[in-house]
C-alpha cells in the first residue's frame, strides 16, 4: 500500500491566484489521493513545517523570503514554485532549477496596453508593488508595448523609506503624482490590491472613474473587484487548471517517474470589464455616444444604420467622423465587440458554437468560425478546449 503524500503548501489564501492554485491542487487529490497537506490561511508571508519531522514527501510555494528559499532548497525534495522573480531565476540561483507555475507577464501586459488603446487613451500610467515578483515584469512588458505604439507611460516609484510605505503615508504621495498627470488617464495596476488602492486615491482626490482615471488591475478575484468603488475591471488567469497540473507533475515527480524542469502556465483568459474602465477616451462626443452604443448593445443583432440612427447623424457623415476619430470603421468596431462577447461566453458557459454565434451577434455559425479563427488566430472550440483544459 503506497504511503499517502504530505505535501506542503506555502500559498496565499488571502488572494484570488492563491486560492484558485490550491483549489485545482485539491482536485487533483480528490481523484488520486489521499493526499495530505500542510497549509495556513494567510498572506504572502508563510511558514516552513519542518519537513524531517513530518515526514513531508513534496513542496509547493510562493518563495517570498531567503528563509523559506533556504528551508526549500535544505529539504530537497520534489518542488514546484509560484512566481519567481527575476532575480531567483538567475542561473546562478538554486530555485531557479524548480519547476515554476507563472502567467505569460508579456500577455498580460499586452492585454492591458490593448484594453486601453482600444478605448483610445493617450496618456498611460503603472503602478506596481516593488515586493511582488510579478510587478517589474509587468511594468517592463506594458511600457515596451505602449512604446511600440508611440507613448511614453508615466511609472510610480515607490517610496524608498520603508515608513512611507504604510499605506496611510503613501496614500498622499500616490496620490499627488496621479495628481500631476494628464487627463484622462488610462492606468495599469500590478494586481487587484494595488487596483483598489488606486481607486481609494481617486476618490480620496475627487478624481471621476473612468472619466478621469480609468483603472485595470489583475487576478479578477470577483468579490474583491465587486466591492471596489466602482467595480475594478481585471486580467483573469486560470490558476485552478495551472494547480491541478502542478499538483499532477508533483505526483509523477515524488513517484520518481520525472524530474524534468518545466514551466506550467497560468493561462491568461483576458479582460473582465467593470465600471472602473467603461469609458471611451474620444474628443469627438458623436463617435463617442456611438461608440457607448455598441458597448451597451454588446454589438447584437445590429447595423452601421442603427448605430447612425442612434446618434442623430447621416451614416456617411457619422462613418467619416468615427474612422478619423477612432482609426477603424463602425462595423470593424461592432464585430471586435461581437468577438470580445463571443470569448467571454466561451469561457464562462457551456453553450455550443453555434448557440455563442447568435447571442454574440455573429448569426452565421460558419462566418463566425472563420471570422475568429482570422482575429484570435484559432477556432472558437479550440480557444475554449484550451484555456478550459
Amino acid at each position: 500500500m503506497r504511503n499517502i503524500p504530505k505535501i506542503a503548501l506555502l500559498v496565499e489564501t488571502s488572494r484570488e491566484f492563491g486560492r484558485e492554485l490550491l483549489r485545482g491542487i485539491a482536485r487533483y487529490a480528490q481523484q488520486h489521493g489521499p493526499w495530505s497537506f500542510y497549509v495556513t490561511p494567510g498572506d504572502f508571508v508563510q511558514e516552513m513545517p519542518k519537513m524531517k519531522q513530518w515526514g513531508g514527501t513534496g513542496i509547493i510555494a510562493r518563495v517570498t523570503d531567503a528563509s523559506i528559499a533556504k528551508a526549500i532548497v535544505s529539504a530537497r525534495l520534489p518542488t514546484i514554485v509560484v512566481g519567481l522573480s527575476s532575480e531567483q531565476k538567475r542561473p546562478d540561483n538554486p530555485l531557479a532549477h524548480f519547476v515554476e507555475i507563472g502567467p505569460d507577464e508579456s500577455e498580460i501586459a499586452r492585454l492591458a496596453a490593448e484594453h486601453f488603446l482600444d478605448r483610445h487613451f493617450r496618456n498611460f500610467a503603472y503602478v506596481g508593488m516593488e515586493e511582488r515578483a510579478w510587478s517589474q515584469p509587468r511594468e517592463q512588458a506594458f511600457c515596451s508595448f505602449l512604446r511600440e505604439a508611440g507613448y511614453t507611460p508615466h511609472v510610480y516609484r515607490q517610496p524608498k523609506r520603508d515608513r512611507d510605505r504604510d499605506w496611510e503615508r503613501e496614500q498622499n504621495i500616490l496620490a499627488e503624482w496621479i495628481r500631476t498627470l494628464p487627463k484622462p488617464l488610462a492606468l495599469f495596476a500590478c494586481n487587484d490590491d494595488r487596483g483598489r488602492q488606486v481607486l481609494e486615491v481617486c476618490q480620496m482626490e475627487e478624481l471621476r472613474v473612468p472619466d478621469d482615471v480609468a483603472v485595470l488591475g489583475v487576478d479578477n478575484d470577483d468579490v474583491f473587484c465587486e466591492l471596489s468603488n466602482p467595480p475594478l475591471s481585471s486580467i483573469a488567469l486560470n490558476a485552478e487548471t495551472a494547480g491541478f497540473r502542478a499538483a499532477e507533475l508533483l505526483d509523477a515527480m515524488m513517484r520518481g517517474l520525472t524530474q524534468e524542469p518545466t514551466h506550467i502556465p497560468a493561462e491568461v483568459l483576458g479582460v473582465v470589464t467593470r465600471m472602473s474602465t467603461d469609458f471611451i477616451a474620444v474628443n469627438d462626443p458623436d463617435v463617442a455616444a456611438a461608440l457607448k452604443f455598441i458597448r451597451r448593445e454588446r454589438g447584437n443583432h445590429m447595423s452601421v444604420d442603427d448605430v447612425a440612427e442612434s446618434s442623430a447623424l447621416s451614416r456617411r457623415t457619422l462613418e467619416k467622423r468615427f474612422r478619423s476619430a477612432t482609426g477603424r470603421s463602425i462595423l470593424e468596431d461592432i464585430q471586435l465587440v461581437r468577438l470580445e462577447r463571443a470569448k467571454q461566453l466561451l469561457l464562462e458557459t457551456s453553450l455550443s458554437v453555434s448557440k455563442i454565434a447568435t447571442l454574440s451577434g455573429f448569426g452565421s455559425t460558419g462566418y463566425f468560425i472563420q471570422f475568429f479563427q482570422r482575429r484570435a488566430g484559432k477556432t472558437p472550440r479550440k480557444f475554449r478546449n484550451e484555456l478550459k483544459s
